[in-house]
């Protein structure tokens, strides 16, 4: 990692809730935002962040998200995903991230932890659990 990361360091990532992002289980009129895209868009905004200050050969998994999902936003309006790096230690990243809908509402609260890894470490692991799977 670079000596750039620091807490403190913030983002701010506008996102259209198109149909994709919103459930379909209770029929078209009550589409809205869907918890699991909300997470996915919280993901997406903190490795953005990360990503940044990361050095070569090196990348970004989540490992924890403890969500509230506050309040209702319908189809078509958009929501800032704004996180900011709470904490550091060693390898994992803290964030802190809230999302407002266009109306100015919080409909997310969120603390997300994402570990940075090496991708050759990350390969040897992965390579071994795919050895151990097929008995090689």
């Amino acid at each position: 990692m670079k000596d750039s990361l620091q807490p403190g360091l913030e983002i701010t990532v506008r996102i259209t809730v198109d149909a994709d992002r919103t459930i379909g289980f209770m029929g078209d009129d009550f589409r809205v935002y869907a918890t699991p895209s909300m997470v996915l868009d919280i993901e997406r905004t903190c490795k953005e962040l990360l990503d940044e200050h990361l050095d070569d050969g090196e990348n970004s998994v989540g490992a924890r998200v403890e969500i509230d999902h506050l309040g209702a936003t319908l189809l078509d309006m958009w929501v800032d995903v704004h996180a900011q790096v709470a904490e550091i230690d060693r390898r994992r990243v803290l964030f802190e991230v809230e999302v407002h809908d266009q109306l100015g509402d919080k409909v997310g609260a969120c603390q997300h932890t994402r570990f940075v890894v090496d991708l050759a470490k990350q390969k040897e692991r992965l390579d071994a659990k795919r050895a151990r799977l097929t008995g090689d």
